[in-house]
């Protein structure tokens, strides 16, 4: 069995702390996609059945992953842009209705719901600053609310929310949580049923350690139906395959929301990362995350003047750790660490740093020991 360098053979001296950005590939996923390019080479598509039977585990891995009811409830998307506009264009608005959102939200999960605005929907932002921004979400939900879309994790200060407490009270209240998966899915274990979400949707390039160019999206099997489609073609069919059929309707599973021919590429390097996830273990991904990141705030905190822009609770953080240094700018900052092959993001009125659960101790030490170089400069 292969070890955790044997699958991230990084060039001496890179200090890659991005995966909240664009994740390295593991080696695994590298091999799968060269396997399969020279498949295409060779063979052309003579074994594309064996190409779906990929498809299918990793549509399992990703309903295990997320623990889904079943495979079913699980759509391969482009992305998690792509997610959100099946869901903002598919329910059934009315002038009046509202949507809740956070203020700190990456684009994807506030310039899809604005868009509904010409319908007549609101779209409320509420601040995440206070001491408990679950209630603060939860006490806007009034009567014309139908949806809140959250990310679980915030892209910018890696504030983790209470999802299962949000879950509860969304459904209390009537309200539909959806929840932007991204900065959490493959960083930390993560529960569909657990927070009572009735959809929730990730990109594979981040925590996952996937290529970009493909994505997940669970929608509650209860709801699949009420979603309008706007998007038609061969595979969404539930008869899929049966090319000389006159009659048809969408798939009752998931694939429905699949219009046309899939990313199999993009299937091949995606499932191959996740097996190296389920090798390791969700548990284990976030024990040794939190590791690395207490390790991170506990430096960056003993540093004169250093300011963290991270939660300090570990209960609040996944894999995000952003900072800034006093007497420099952020983008000076930011070039200087560049400069020092240390792979971070401009994030959040700071530099934010995502290593991962196998991200090698003097990756961390090498970068903590730049920061406190430039404290003295």
């Amino acid at each position: 069995m292969s070890t955790l360098n044997d699958e991230f053979p990084q060039i001496e001296g890179l200090r890659y702390l991005n995966h909240a950005a664009v994740a390295p590939w593991p080696r695994r996923a590298t091999e799968a996609v060269v396997a399969f390019a020279e498949q295409n080479m060779t063979l052309g598509a003579r074994d594309y059945p064996q190409w779906l039977a990929v498809e299918t585990r990793l549509r399992n891995r990703l309903a295990r992953l997320l623990n889904a009811p079943a495979s079913a409830d699980i759509a391969l998307v482009k992305n998690t842009s792509e997610a959100l506009s099946f869901v903002a264009f598919g329910l059934d608005w009315k002038a009046g209705d509202q949507i809740i959102i956070s203020d700190e939200e990456f684009p994807s999960n506030r310039v899809v719901w604005e868009a509904l605005r010409p319908q007549g929907v609101e779209v409320v932002q509420v601040s995440l600053k206070g001491n408990d921004p679950e209630a603060a979400l939860l006490a806007a939900c009034g009567p014309n609310v139908r949806l809140m879309a959250i990310s679980a994790v915030q892209y910018a200060s890696g504030l983790r929310l209470d999802l299962p407490r949000l879950g509860e009270g969304c459904e209390q209240r009537d309200v539909l949580l959806c929840i932007d998966a991204i900065q959490q899915l493959g960083a930390l274990p993560f529960d569909v049923q657990q927070y009572r979400c009735a959809f929730a949707m990730a990109d594979g390039h981040k925590w996952l350690l996937g290529p970009e160019g493909l994505g997940v999206f669970y929608c509650r099997s209860d709801l699949r139906a009420k979603l309008k489609l706007h998007e038609y073609g061969w595979h969404m069919l539930e008869h899929v395959g049966d090319y000389d059929r006159q009659d048809w309707q969408p798939a009752r599973s998931a694939r429905r929301f699949e219009c046309g021919s899939p990313n199999l590429l993009g299937a091949m390097a995606l499932e191959a990362s996740l097996s190296l996830l389920e090798d390791v273990g969700m548990i284990e991904v976030g024990r040794a995350l939190a590791e690395r990141i207490d390790h991170l705030q506990y430096e960056l905190n003993a540093m004169p003047g250093v300011e963290l822009l991270s939660p300090a609770d570990p209960l609040r953080r996944a894999g995000i750790m952003t900072f800034r240094v006093e007497g420099w700018e952020n983008p000076a900052l930011f070039e200087r660490l560049k400069a020092e092959q240390i792979v971070c993001a401009l994030r959040g009125g700071g530099v934010r740093l995502s290593p991962h659960f196998y991200t090698h101790p003097n990756v961390i030490e090498q970068t903590l020991a730049v920061v406190h170089g430039l404290l003295a400069k």
